[in-house]
């Protein structure tokens, strides 16, 4: 058993990592919405979660209880981030960990700041951790992140730190039902520098309208198809990559890239890994037929 002057030190090192970490853990305030937490990123730029903070100004609460106004400089609600500007000088950027280094059973720390300018902490394990997975928007999240720990109204926006007192990612309850997630340094540093450079994230679209419809038997066997279900088109964007491409109303799409579409979620996924304004593939069963064609993809937000 450890002695109590073990677990002192303990409980020291723990405060200090939170004070440490805190100097860059700010409270930022919607003129709408409960207040949220957020972590200077960078110098001049702010990182928090999206579903938190609606609009495009934010007041925001420094560590040393100055208070000052952030300006949105991009979203993306697919991986539940928001970025906002705030004067040059304000606060101390984070030091970044790597959450690819992360194992099941690590002590971790969850930090916020509340509206009175309050840092709090809530300490756990990390429960669950696997490669890259998907939200259900279609963002790409380098690595899932779960830590057994309580994110209190607040939270969302806020750093998960490890034990070296490095930020290994951003806390959200916005991805998952609720659930706590961490958002991975590597996922928000990818984003931020994308929303930087372009105020969005180039999103590949087809410009179509798709339902999910069973495939008869004999076209599955006549057409060699895997599947049991493709994705009907019900509209067809006049001006979209997918009219550009020779796509119409009626068409069952039943593959893209090679892959297999059952639902329209797994569209998003496919969609997910390719880039814009790459060429891809797709396959189409019209009139009873198998077709295969290409689309040049186009971006969503910057059309």
């Amino acid at each position: 058993m450890a002695s109590s002057n073990t677990w002192a030190e303990i409980s020291e090192d723990i405060a200090q990592v939170a004070d440490a970490v805190g100097q860059s853990v700010v409270a930022v305030q919607p003129k709408q919405a409960h207040p949220a937490s957020g972590v200077l990123w960078q110098e001049g730029v702010i990182v928090t979660a999206n579903h938190s903070t609606p609009g495009d100004e934010l007041s925001v609460l420094l560590p040393g209880g100055k208070s000052t106004v952030a300006r949105e400089k991009g979203r993306d609600p697919s991986t539940d981030l928001a970025i906002f500007s705030i004067e040059n000088g304000a606060g101390t950027a984070v030091a970044r960990g790597d959450a690819g280094q992360l194992r099941v059973g690590h002590l971790v720390l969850a930090l916020a700041r509340t509206r009175r300018g309050n840092l709090t902490a809530s300490s756990g394990i990390l429960s669950g951790l696997m490669e890259t997975w998907h939200t259900w928007q279609g963002g790409q999240i380098d690595r899932f992140v779960r830590p057994d720990l309580t994110l209190y109204r607040g939270y969302s926006g806020g750093p998960l730190v490890n034990a070296k007192g490095e930020v290994v990612g951003i806390n959200t309850t916005g991805l998952r039902r609720g659930t706590p997630i961490t958002i991975p340094t590597s996922t928000v540093s990818r984003v931020v520098d994308e929303l930087l450079a372009k105020g969005h994230i180039a999103r590949p679209y087809l410009g179509v309208a798709l339902q999910p419809v069973a495939l008869p038997e004999d076209l599955r066997t006549k057409l060699k198809i895997a599947s049991r279900y493709g994705l009907l088109l019900v509209h067809v964007e006049s001006s979209g990559p997918a009219a550009a491409a020779g796509l119409m109303l009626g068409d069952i799409v039943i593959e893209i890239g090679g892959k297999s579409l059952p639902h329209t979620h797994d569209l998003r996924i496919a969609l997910g890994s390719e880039r814009v304004g790459e060429q891809v593939p797709i396959a189409i069963v019209r009139s009873g037929e198998r077709k295969e064609t290409s689309v040049t993809l186009g971006d969503r937000f910057g059309r």
